[in-house]
Parts: structure tokens; sequence; C-alpha cells
């Protein structure tokens, strides 16, 4: 990546929030996920070669059903479910769109999606299909931010794209609680991590550092706001090692 403003990317690796697919209620929205799906479809369309992680927290969110008293490994399979639910979901209305797309599963579930094979899902990507990792890393205790660091390393990303929901990009505080909170255009991973800035995880923001992965995290919210970080366009915190 060279310049995020005029310089489309090759290959990048899209995070979508799971809570934006159920419009604000546990499930999906139909109409939601075929927004995105449009908004997907027409960045491939520009030439872009796209995978997918999606969390699962309009189903289940591991660590909020522990603290409501279940463990936390039966959790985060449960919300590792959840999210290969999401990805069969975004596969279909990809499809409706007229762009091939594969589901590849961190847990073994023949019927509905291939196994996560990272040459596998690479092939497919130089084909122009969509790739959709679903099933987290297959193990708990595993952020699906984590998750999209991982296999965009492993299938050779240019940029990991982390799309949030409710907020348009990193802070130097909480802007929910803090109105006096800034948004950052650019941060270090480095000083994103001694900071404590906690819009990714840590070990996310970790492995981007040490593999030399630019990240761009920006808001869902927004006409077109998919389509244009998908294309490289200056939107959102680039996060960089320098």
């Amino acid at each position: 990546m060279t310049d995020a403003q005029t310089t489309p990317f090759h290959r990048v690796l899209l995070k979508l929030s799971g809570e934006v697919f159920g419009g604000g209620r546990i499930g999906l929205d139909p109409a939601v996920v075929a927004g995105i799906a449009k908004q997907i479809a027409d960045a491939v369309r520009g030439g872009v070669e796209v995978a997918v992680v999606i969390g699962g927290g309009n189903f289940f969110r591991g660590a909020e059903l522990q603290q409501r008293g279940m463990d936390r490994t039966r959790a985060d399979y449960m919300g590792m479910l959840g999210t290969v639910m999401n990805c069969l979901a975004l596969q279909d209305f990809l499809e409706k769109e007229g762009v091939e797309t594969r589901v590849q599963s961190a847990i073994a579930m023949q019927q509905v999606a291939e196994p996560y094979i990272p040459r596998r899902a690479i092939r497919h990507l130089e084909k122009h299909r969509v790739v959709i990792f679903g099933a987290g890393a297959g193990m708990p205790f595993f952020s699906t931010d984590t998750v999209s660091a991982q296999r965009a390393l492993e299938i050779k990303c240019d940029a990991v794209l982390i799309a949030k929901n409710g907020v348009d990009g990193v802070y130097d505080a909480d802007p929910r609680t803090n109105p006096e909170a800034k948004k950052l255009e650019t941060v270090t991973f480095q000083d994103a991590i001694v900071e404590g800035l906690k819009v990714v995880d840590a070990a996310a923001f970790s492995l981007c550092m040490e593999n030399k992965l630019p990240m761009v995290v920006f808001g869902m919210e927004g006409a077109g706001n998919i389509t244009r970080a998908l294309l490289g366009e200056k939107i959102g915190t680039l996060v960089t090692n320098a």
C-alpha cells in the first residue's frame, strides 16, 4: 500500500461487525446483509480480491455468555457457530449480486463450508471469488479481530480493514464516554498498544505490527463506506509501523 487515497488494493481482508448483521437486534436483517453484499460486490467488480471475516455478536458473544455463568470455552464455540451463520447469509447475498463466493470454516462442517485451507483460499481469490472465513480460529479465546490479522497474513493480503459498528476510526480515548476524544488520522501500532487504544484487540495490533501489515479502522455506517475502504480510499484511521 503506497497511497490510500489513490492506490487501490490488490488483495485485502475485510473484518465485519456481526452486530450490524442483526440491524441492532438478535438474528439477521436481510436488508442490511444485502446492502453490505452490494458494497463488497462493487469493489470486487472494481478489481479488488476480497476475503472476509465476520463476527458473531448478533447471535452469541463468548465473553458475555461467560459473564452470565457459562463456561467460556463452550460459549466461544457457540460464538464461532454464530459467525458461520453470518457467513452463509453473506454468501447468499453476494451470489445474488453475481459474485462467486466460497465459505471456509475452521470447524469442519462439510455440508455448508469448505475446510480452511490457505492455498485453496488464495486460488479462489485469484479467480475473483470472495472467500468468507467462518468459525474464527476454530479455538476458544481468540477474537475475530485477531483471526482477521492471522488470516490476512496467511493469504498474503496488502492490508486488513476493520469495519467497526458505532465508531469511525481510532480515537485517543473512548468517544462513547469522553466527548473530548479526538479521531486519529494515522497512528502507529506501538502507540496504539502502549496507549491502550482498544478499538481493536491488542493481539491483532501486535500481529500486524510484527509483520508490517497495514490496518485501516473505519465505520461501517455511511453510504458506500465499505466499498470506499476496499478500493483504498482514505477513510477512518490508518495504522502502520511508522
